[in-house]
């Protein structure tokens, strides 16, 4: 039986940890994946990476919508037009309107990101 998205979402791969500075730095250095030697288990890890930086992309663009319709909220004396937010966030305005209604959305239905 198929998971439906929403589950799937819910899904919390392995956490991202952080690279040293001095890892990072380095162009080679990878989560450490370029020391795995065995592809079943680089394979294993760089699948648990895929997921949980799917994950975060997933819950980072529910935070954006969030912000960008509490942004253009028309109670708010400072409120931003889209266009406003399309360029504060280098978006097209088309996609800023989208995310607006999008965190509207969620904000109407009480969701916050990762749910």
């Amino acid at each position: 039986m198929a998971e439906s998205e929403s589950s799937q979402r819910r899904l919390r791969p392995a956490p991202l940890l952080f690279e040293p500075s001095e890892a990072a730095s380095d162009p080679e250095h990878f989560f450490d994946l370029e020391s795995i030697d065995d592809p079943g288990a680089l394979l294993d890890r760089a699948t648990e990476l895929t997921l949980a930086f799917r994950a975060a992309t997933d819950r980072a663009v529910e935070f954006q919508a969030l912000a960008a319709a509490q942004l253009a909220d028309p109670r708010r004396f400072d409120r931003l037009t889209a266009a406003d937010i399309a360029a504060r966030a280098e978006w097209t305005e088309d996609y800023a309107r989208k995310m607006v209604e999008f965190g509207r959305d969620l904000l109407r239905n009480g969701r916050t990101p990762g749910e």
